[in-house]
């Protein structure tokens, strides 16, 4: 059995006439019957009964007519629906996110204004470090991703930078230093740091252990947590200092204060999009296509 005898067939059961369904169907009459009757062969039992005038359907007809039309539109519903999945315009897909990248505007405003233009699509942000996003990535559980910059670029990933965001110190209320308008990083040395993980965080964290040297200084880092969130909690509670993209004052946490780095020291924190170069999720595709258009236009109308 075929689909196009399953077409066949009610074309005719339509017209109830052979002459007018060849001409819906865009053939001959002779092939349109040969064809019913070798459907009706295959069968086993008649769909119609000849009348000198044209065809009425037998009562089996009857039947497998409503049958087939619910079977057809099932069809028709599933082929729309793949294609819709094919364009981008309906699925699922997972947006992974660094903990700072979610603190800046950009990050969620990007989701946003993709869910305002495909709201078919099921978008689930999952927040984990970067070399948790980078892992679930290359694994396909992650199919597009915002985060900070990475030390190590996987093969089958690319990172697009979006915007850079200057890094800033946070101190303790009462800290000597929090008095001031900015902070020479020269002026830390002797501090306790309470950093991100390298897996975390990696450029970020080896970015400030650099501008440390060059500042001729080892920083002596007091403890490693798996959050800027938690490093600024530990700062808030008087243990040590921590240094995080600008945006992440937005966390608004009591008991720390935010300065600015003195100008000169070029230590920032850009934020990426990260996707896989050869993505089969459409939805993705999409995200990808909006994230690189809005970046695009940034771009010119500066």
């Amino acid at each position: 059995m075929e689909l196009r005898h399953l077409r066949y067939f009610l074309t005719v059961a339509d017209e109830r006439q052979f002459t007018r369904a060849a001409a819906r169907l865009f053939m001959e009459q002779p092939p349109l019957s040969q064809q019913i009757r070798a459907f009706e062969a295959e069968l086993g039992f008649g769909l119609f009964s000849r009348l000198p005038r044209g065809v009425e359907l037998t009562s089996a007809g009857e039947s497998l007519a409503a049958d087939v039309r619910q079977v057809l539109d099932l069809l028709d519903q599933a082929i729309r629906k793949a294609g819709r999945i094919a364009a981008g315009e309906l699925g699922a897909m997972a947006v992974g996110m660094t903990s700072s990248a979610a603190f800046h505007p950009l990050s969620l405003a990007l989701v946003r204004d993709f869910r305002a233009r495909y709201p078919d699509v099921a978008v689930d942000i999952i927040e984990l470090n970067a070399a948790e996003i980078i892992e679930r990535m290359m694994n396909g559980a992650i199919q597009a991703a915002i985060l900070r910059k990475p030390v190590d670029t996987p093969e089958g990933l690319n990172f697009e930078r979006l915007v850079d965001e200057p890094m800033v110190v946070v101190l303790p209320v009462g800290h000597p230093l929090a008095a001031g308008a900015r902070v020479r990083l020269s002026q830390l040395a002797g501090e306790a740091f309470v950093l991100v993980r390298r897996p975390g965080a990696p450029g970020i964290y080896a970015d400030l252990l650099a501008a440390c040297r060059a500042a001729g200084f080892e920083p002596t880092v007091l403890k490693e947590v798996p959050r800027m969130t938690a490093a600024i909690n530990f700062v808030a509670a008087g243990s040590g200092i921590t240094v995080v993209p600008a945006s992440m004052q937005r966390y608004g946490q009591h008991g720390v204060v935010y300065l600015p780095f003195g100008r000169g020291l070029r230590l920032s924190a850009p934020l990426h999009l990260a996707y896989r170069e050869q993505e089969p999720n459409s939805a993705a595709q999409r995200f990808v296509q909006l994230v690189q258009g809005q970046r695009a236009g940034s771009k010119a109308r500066v």
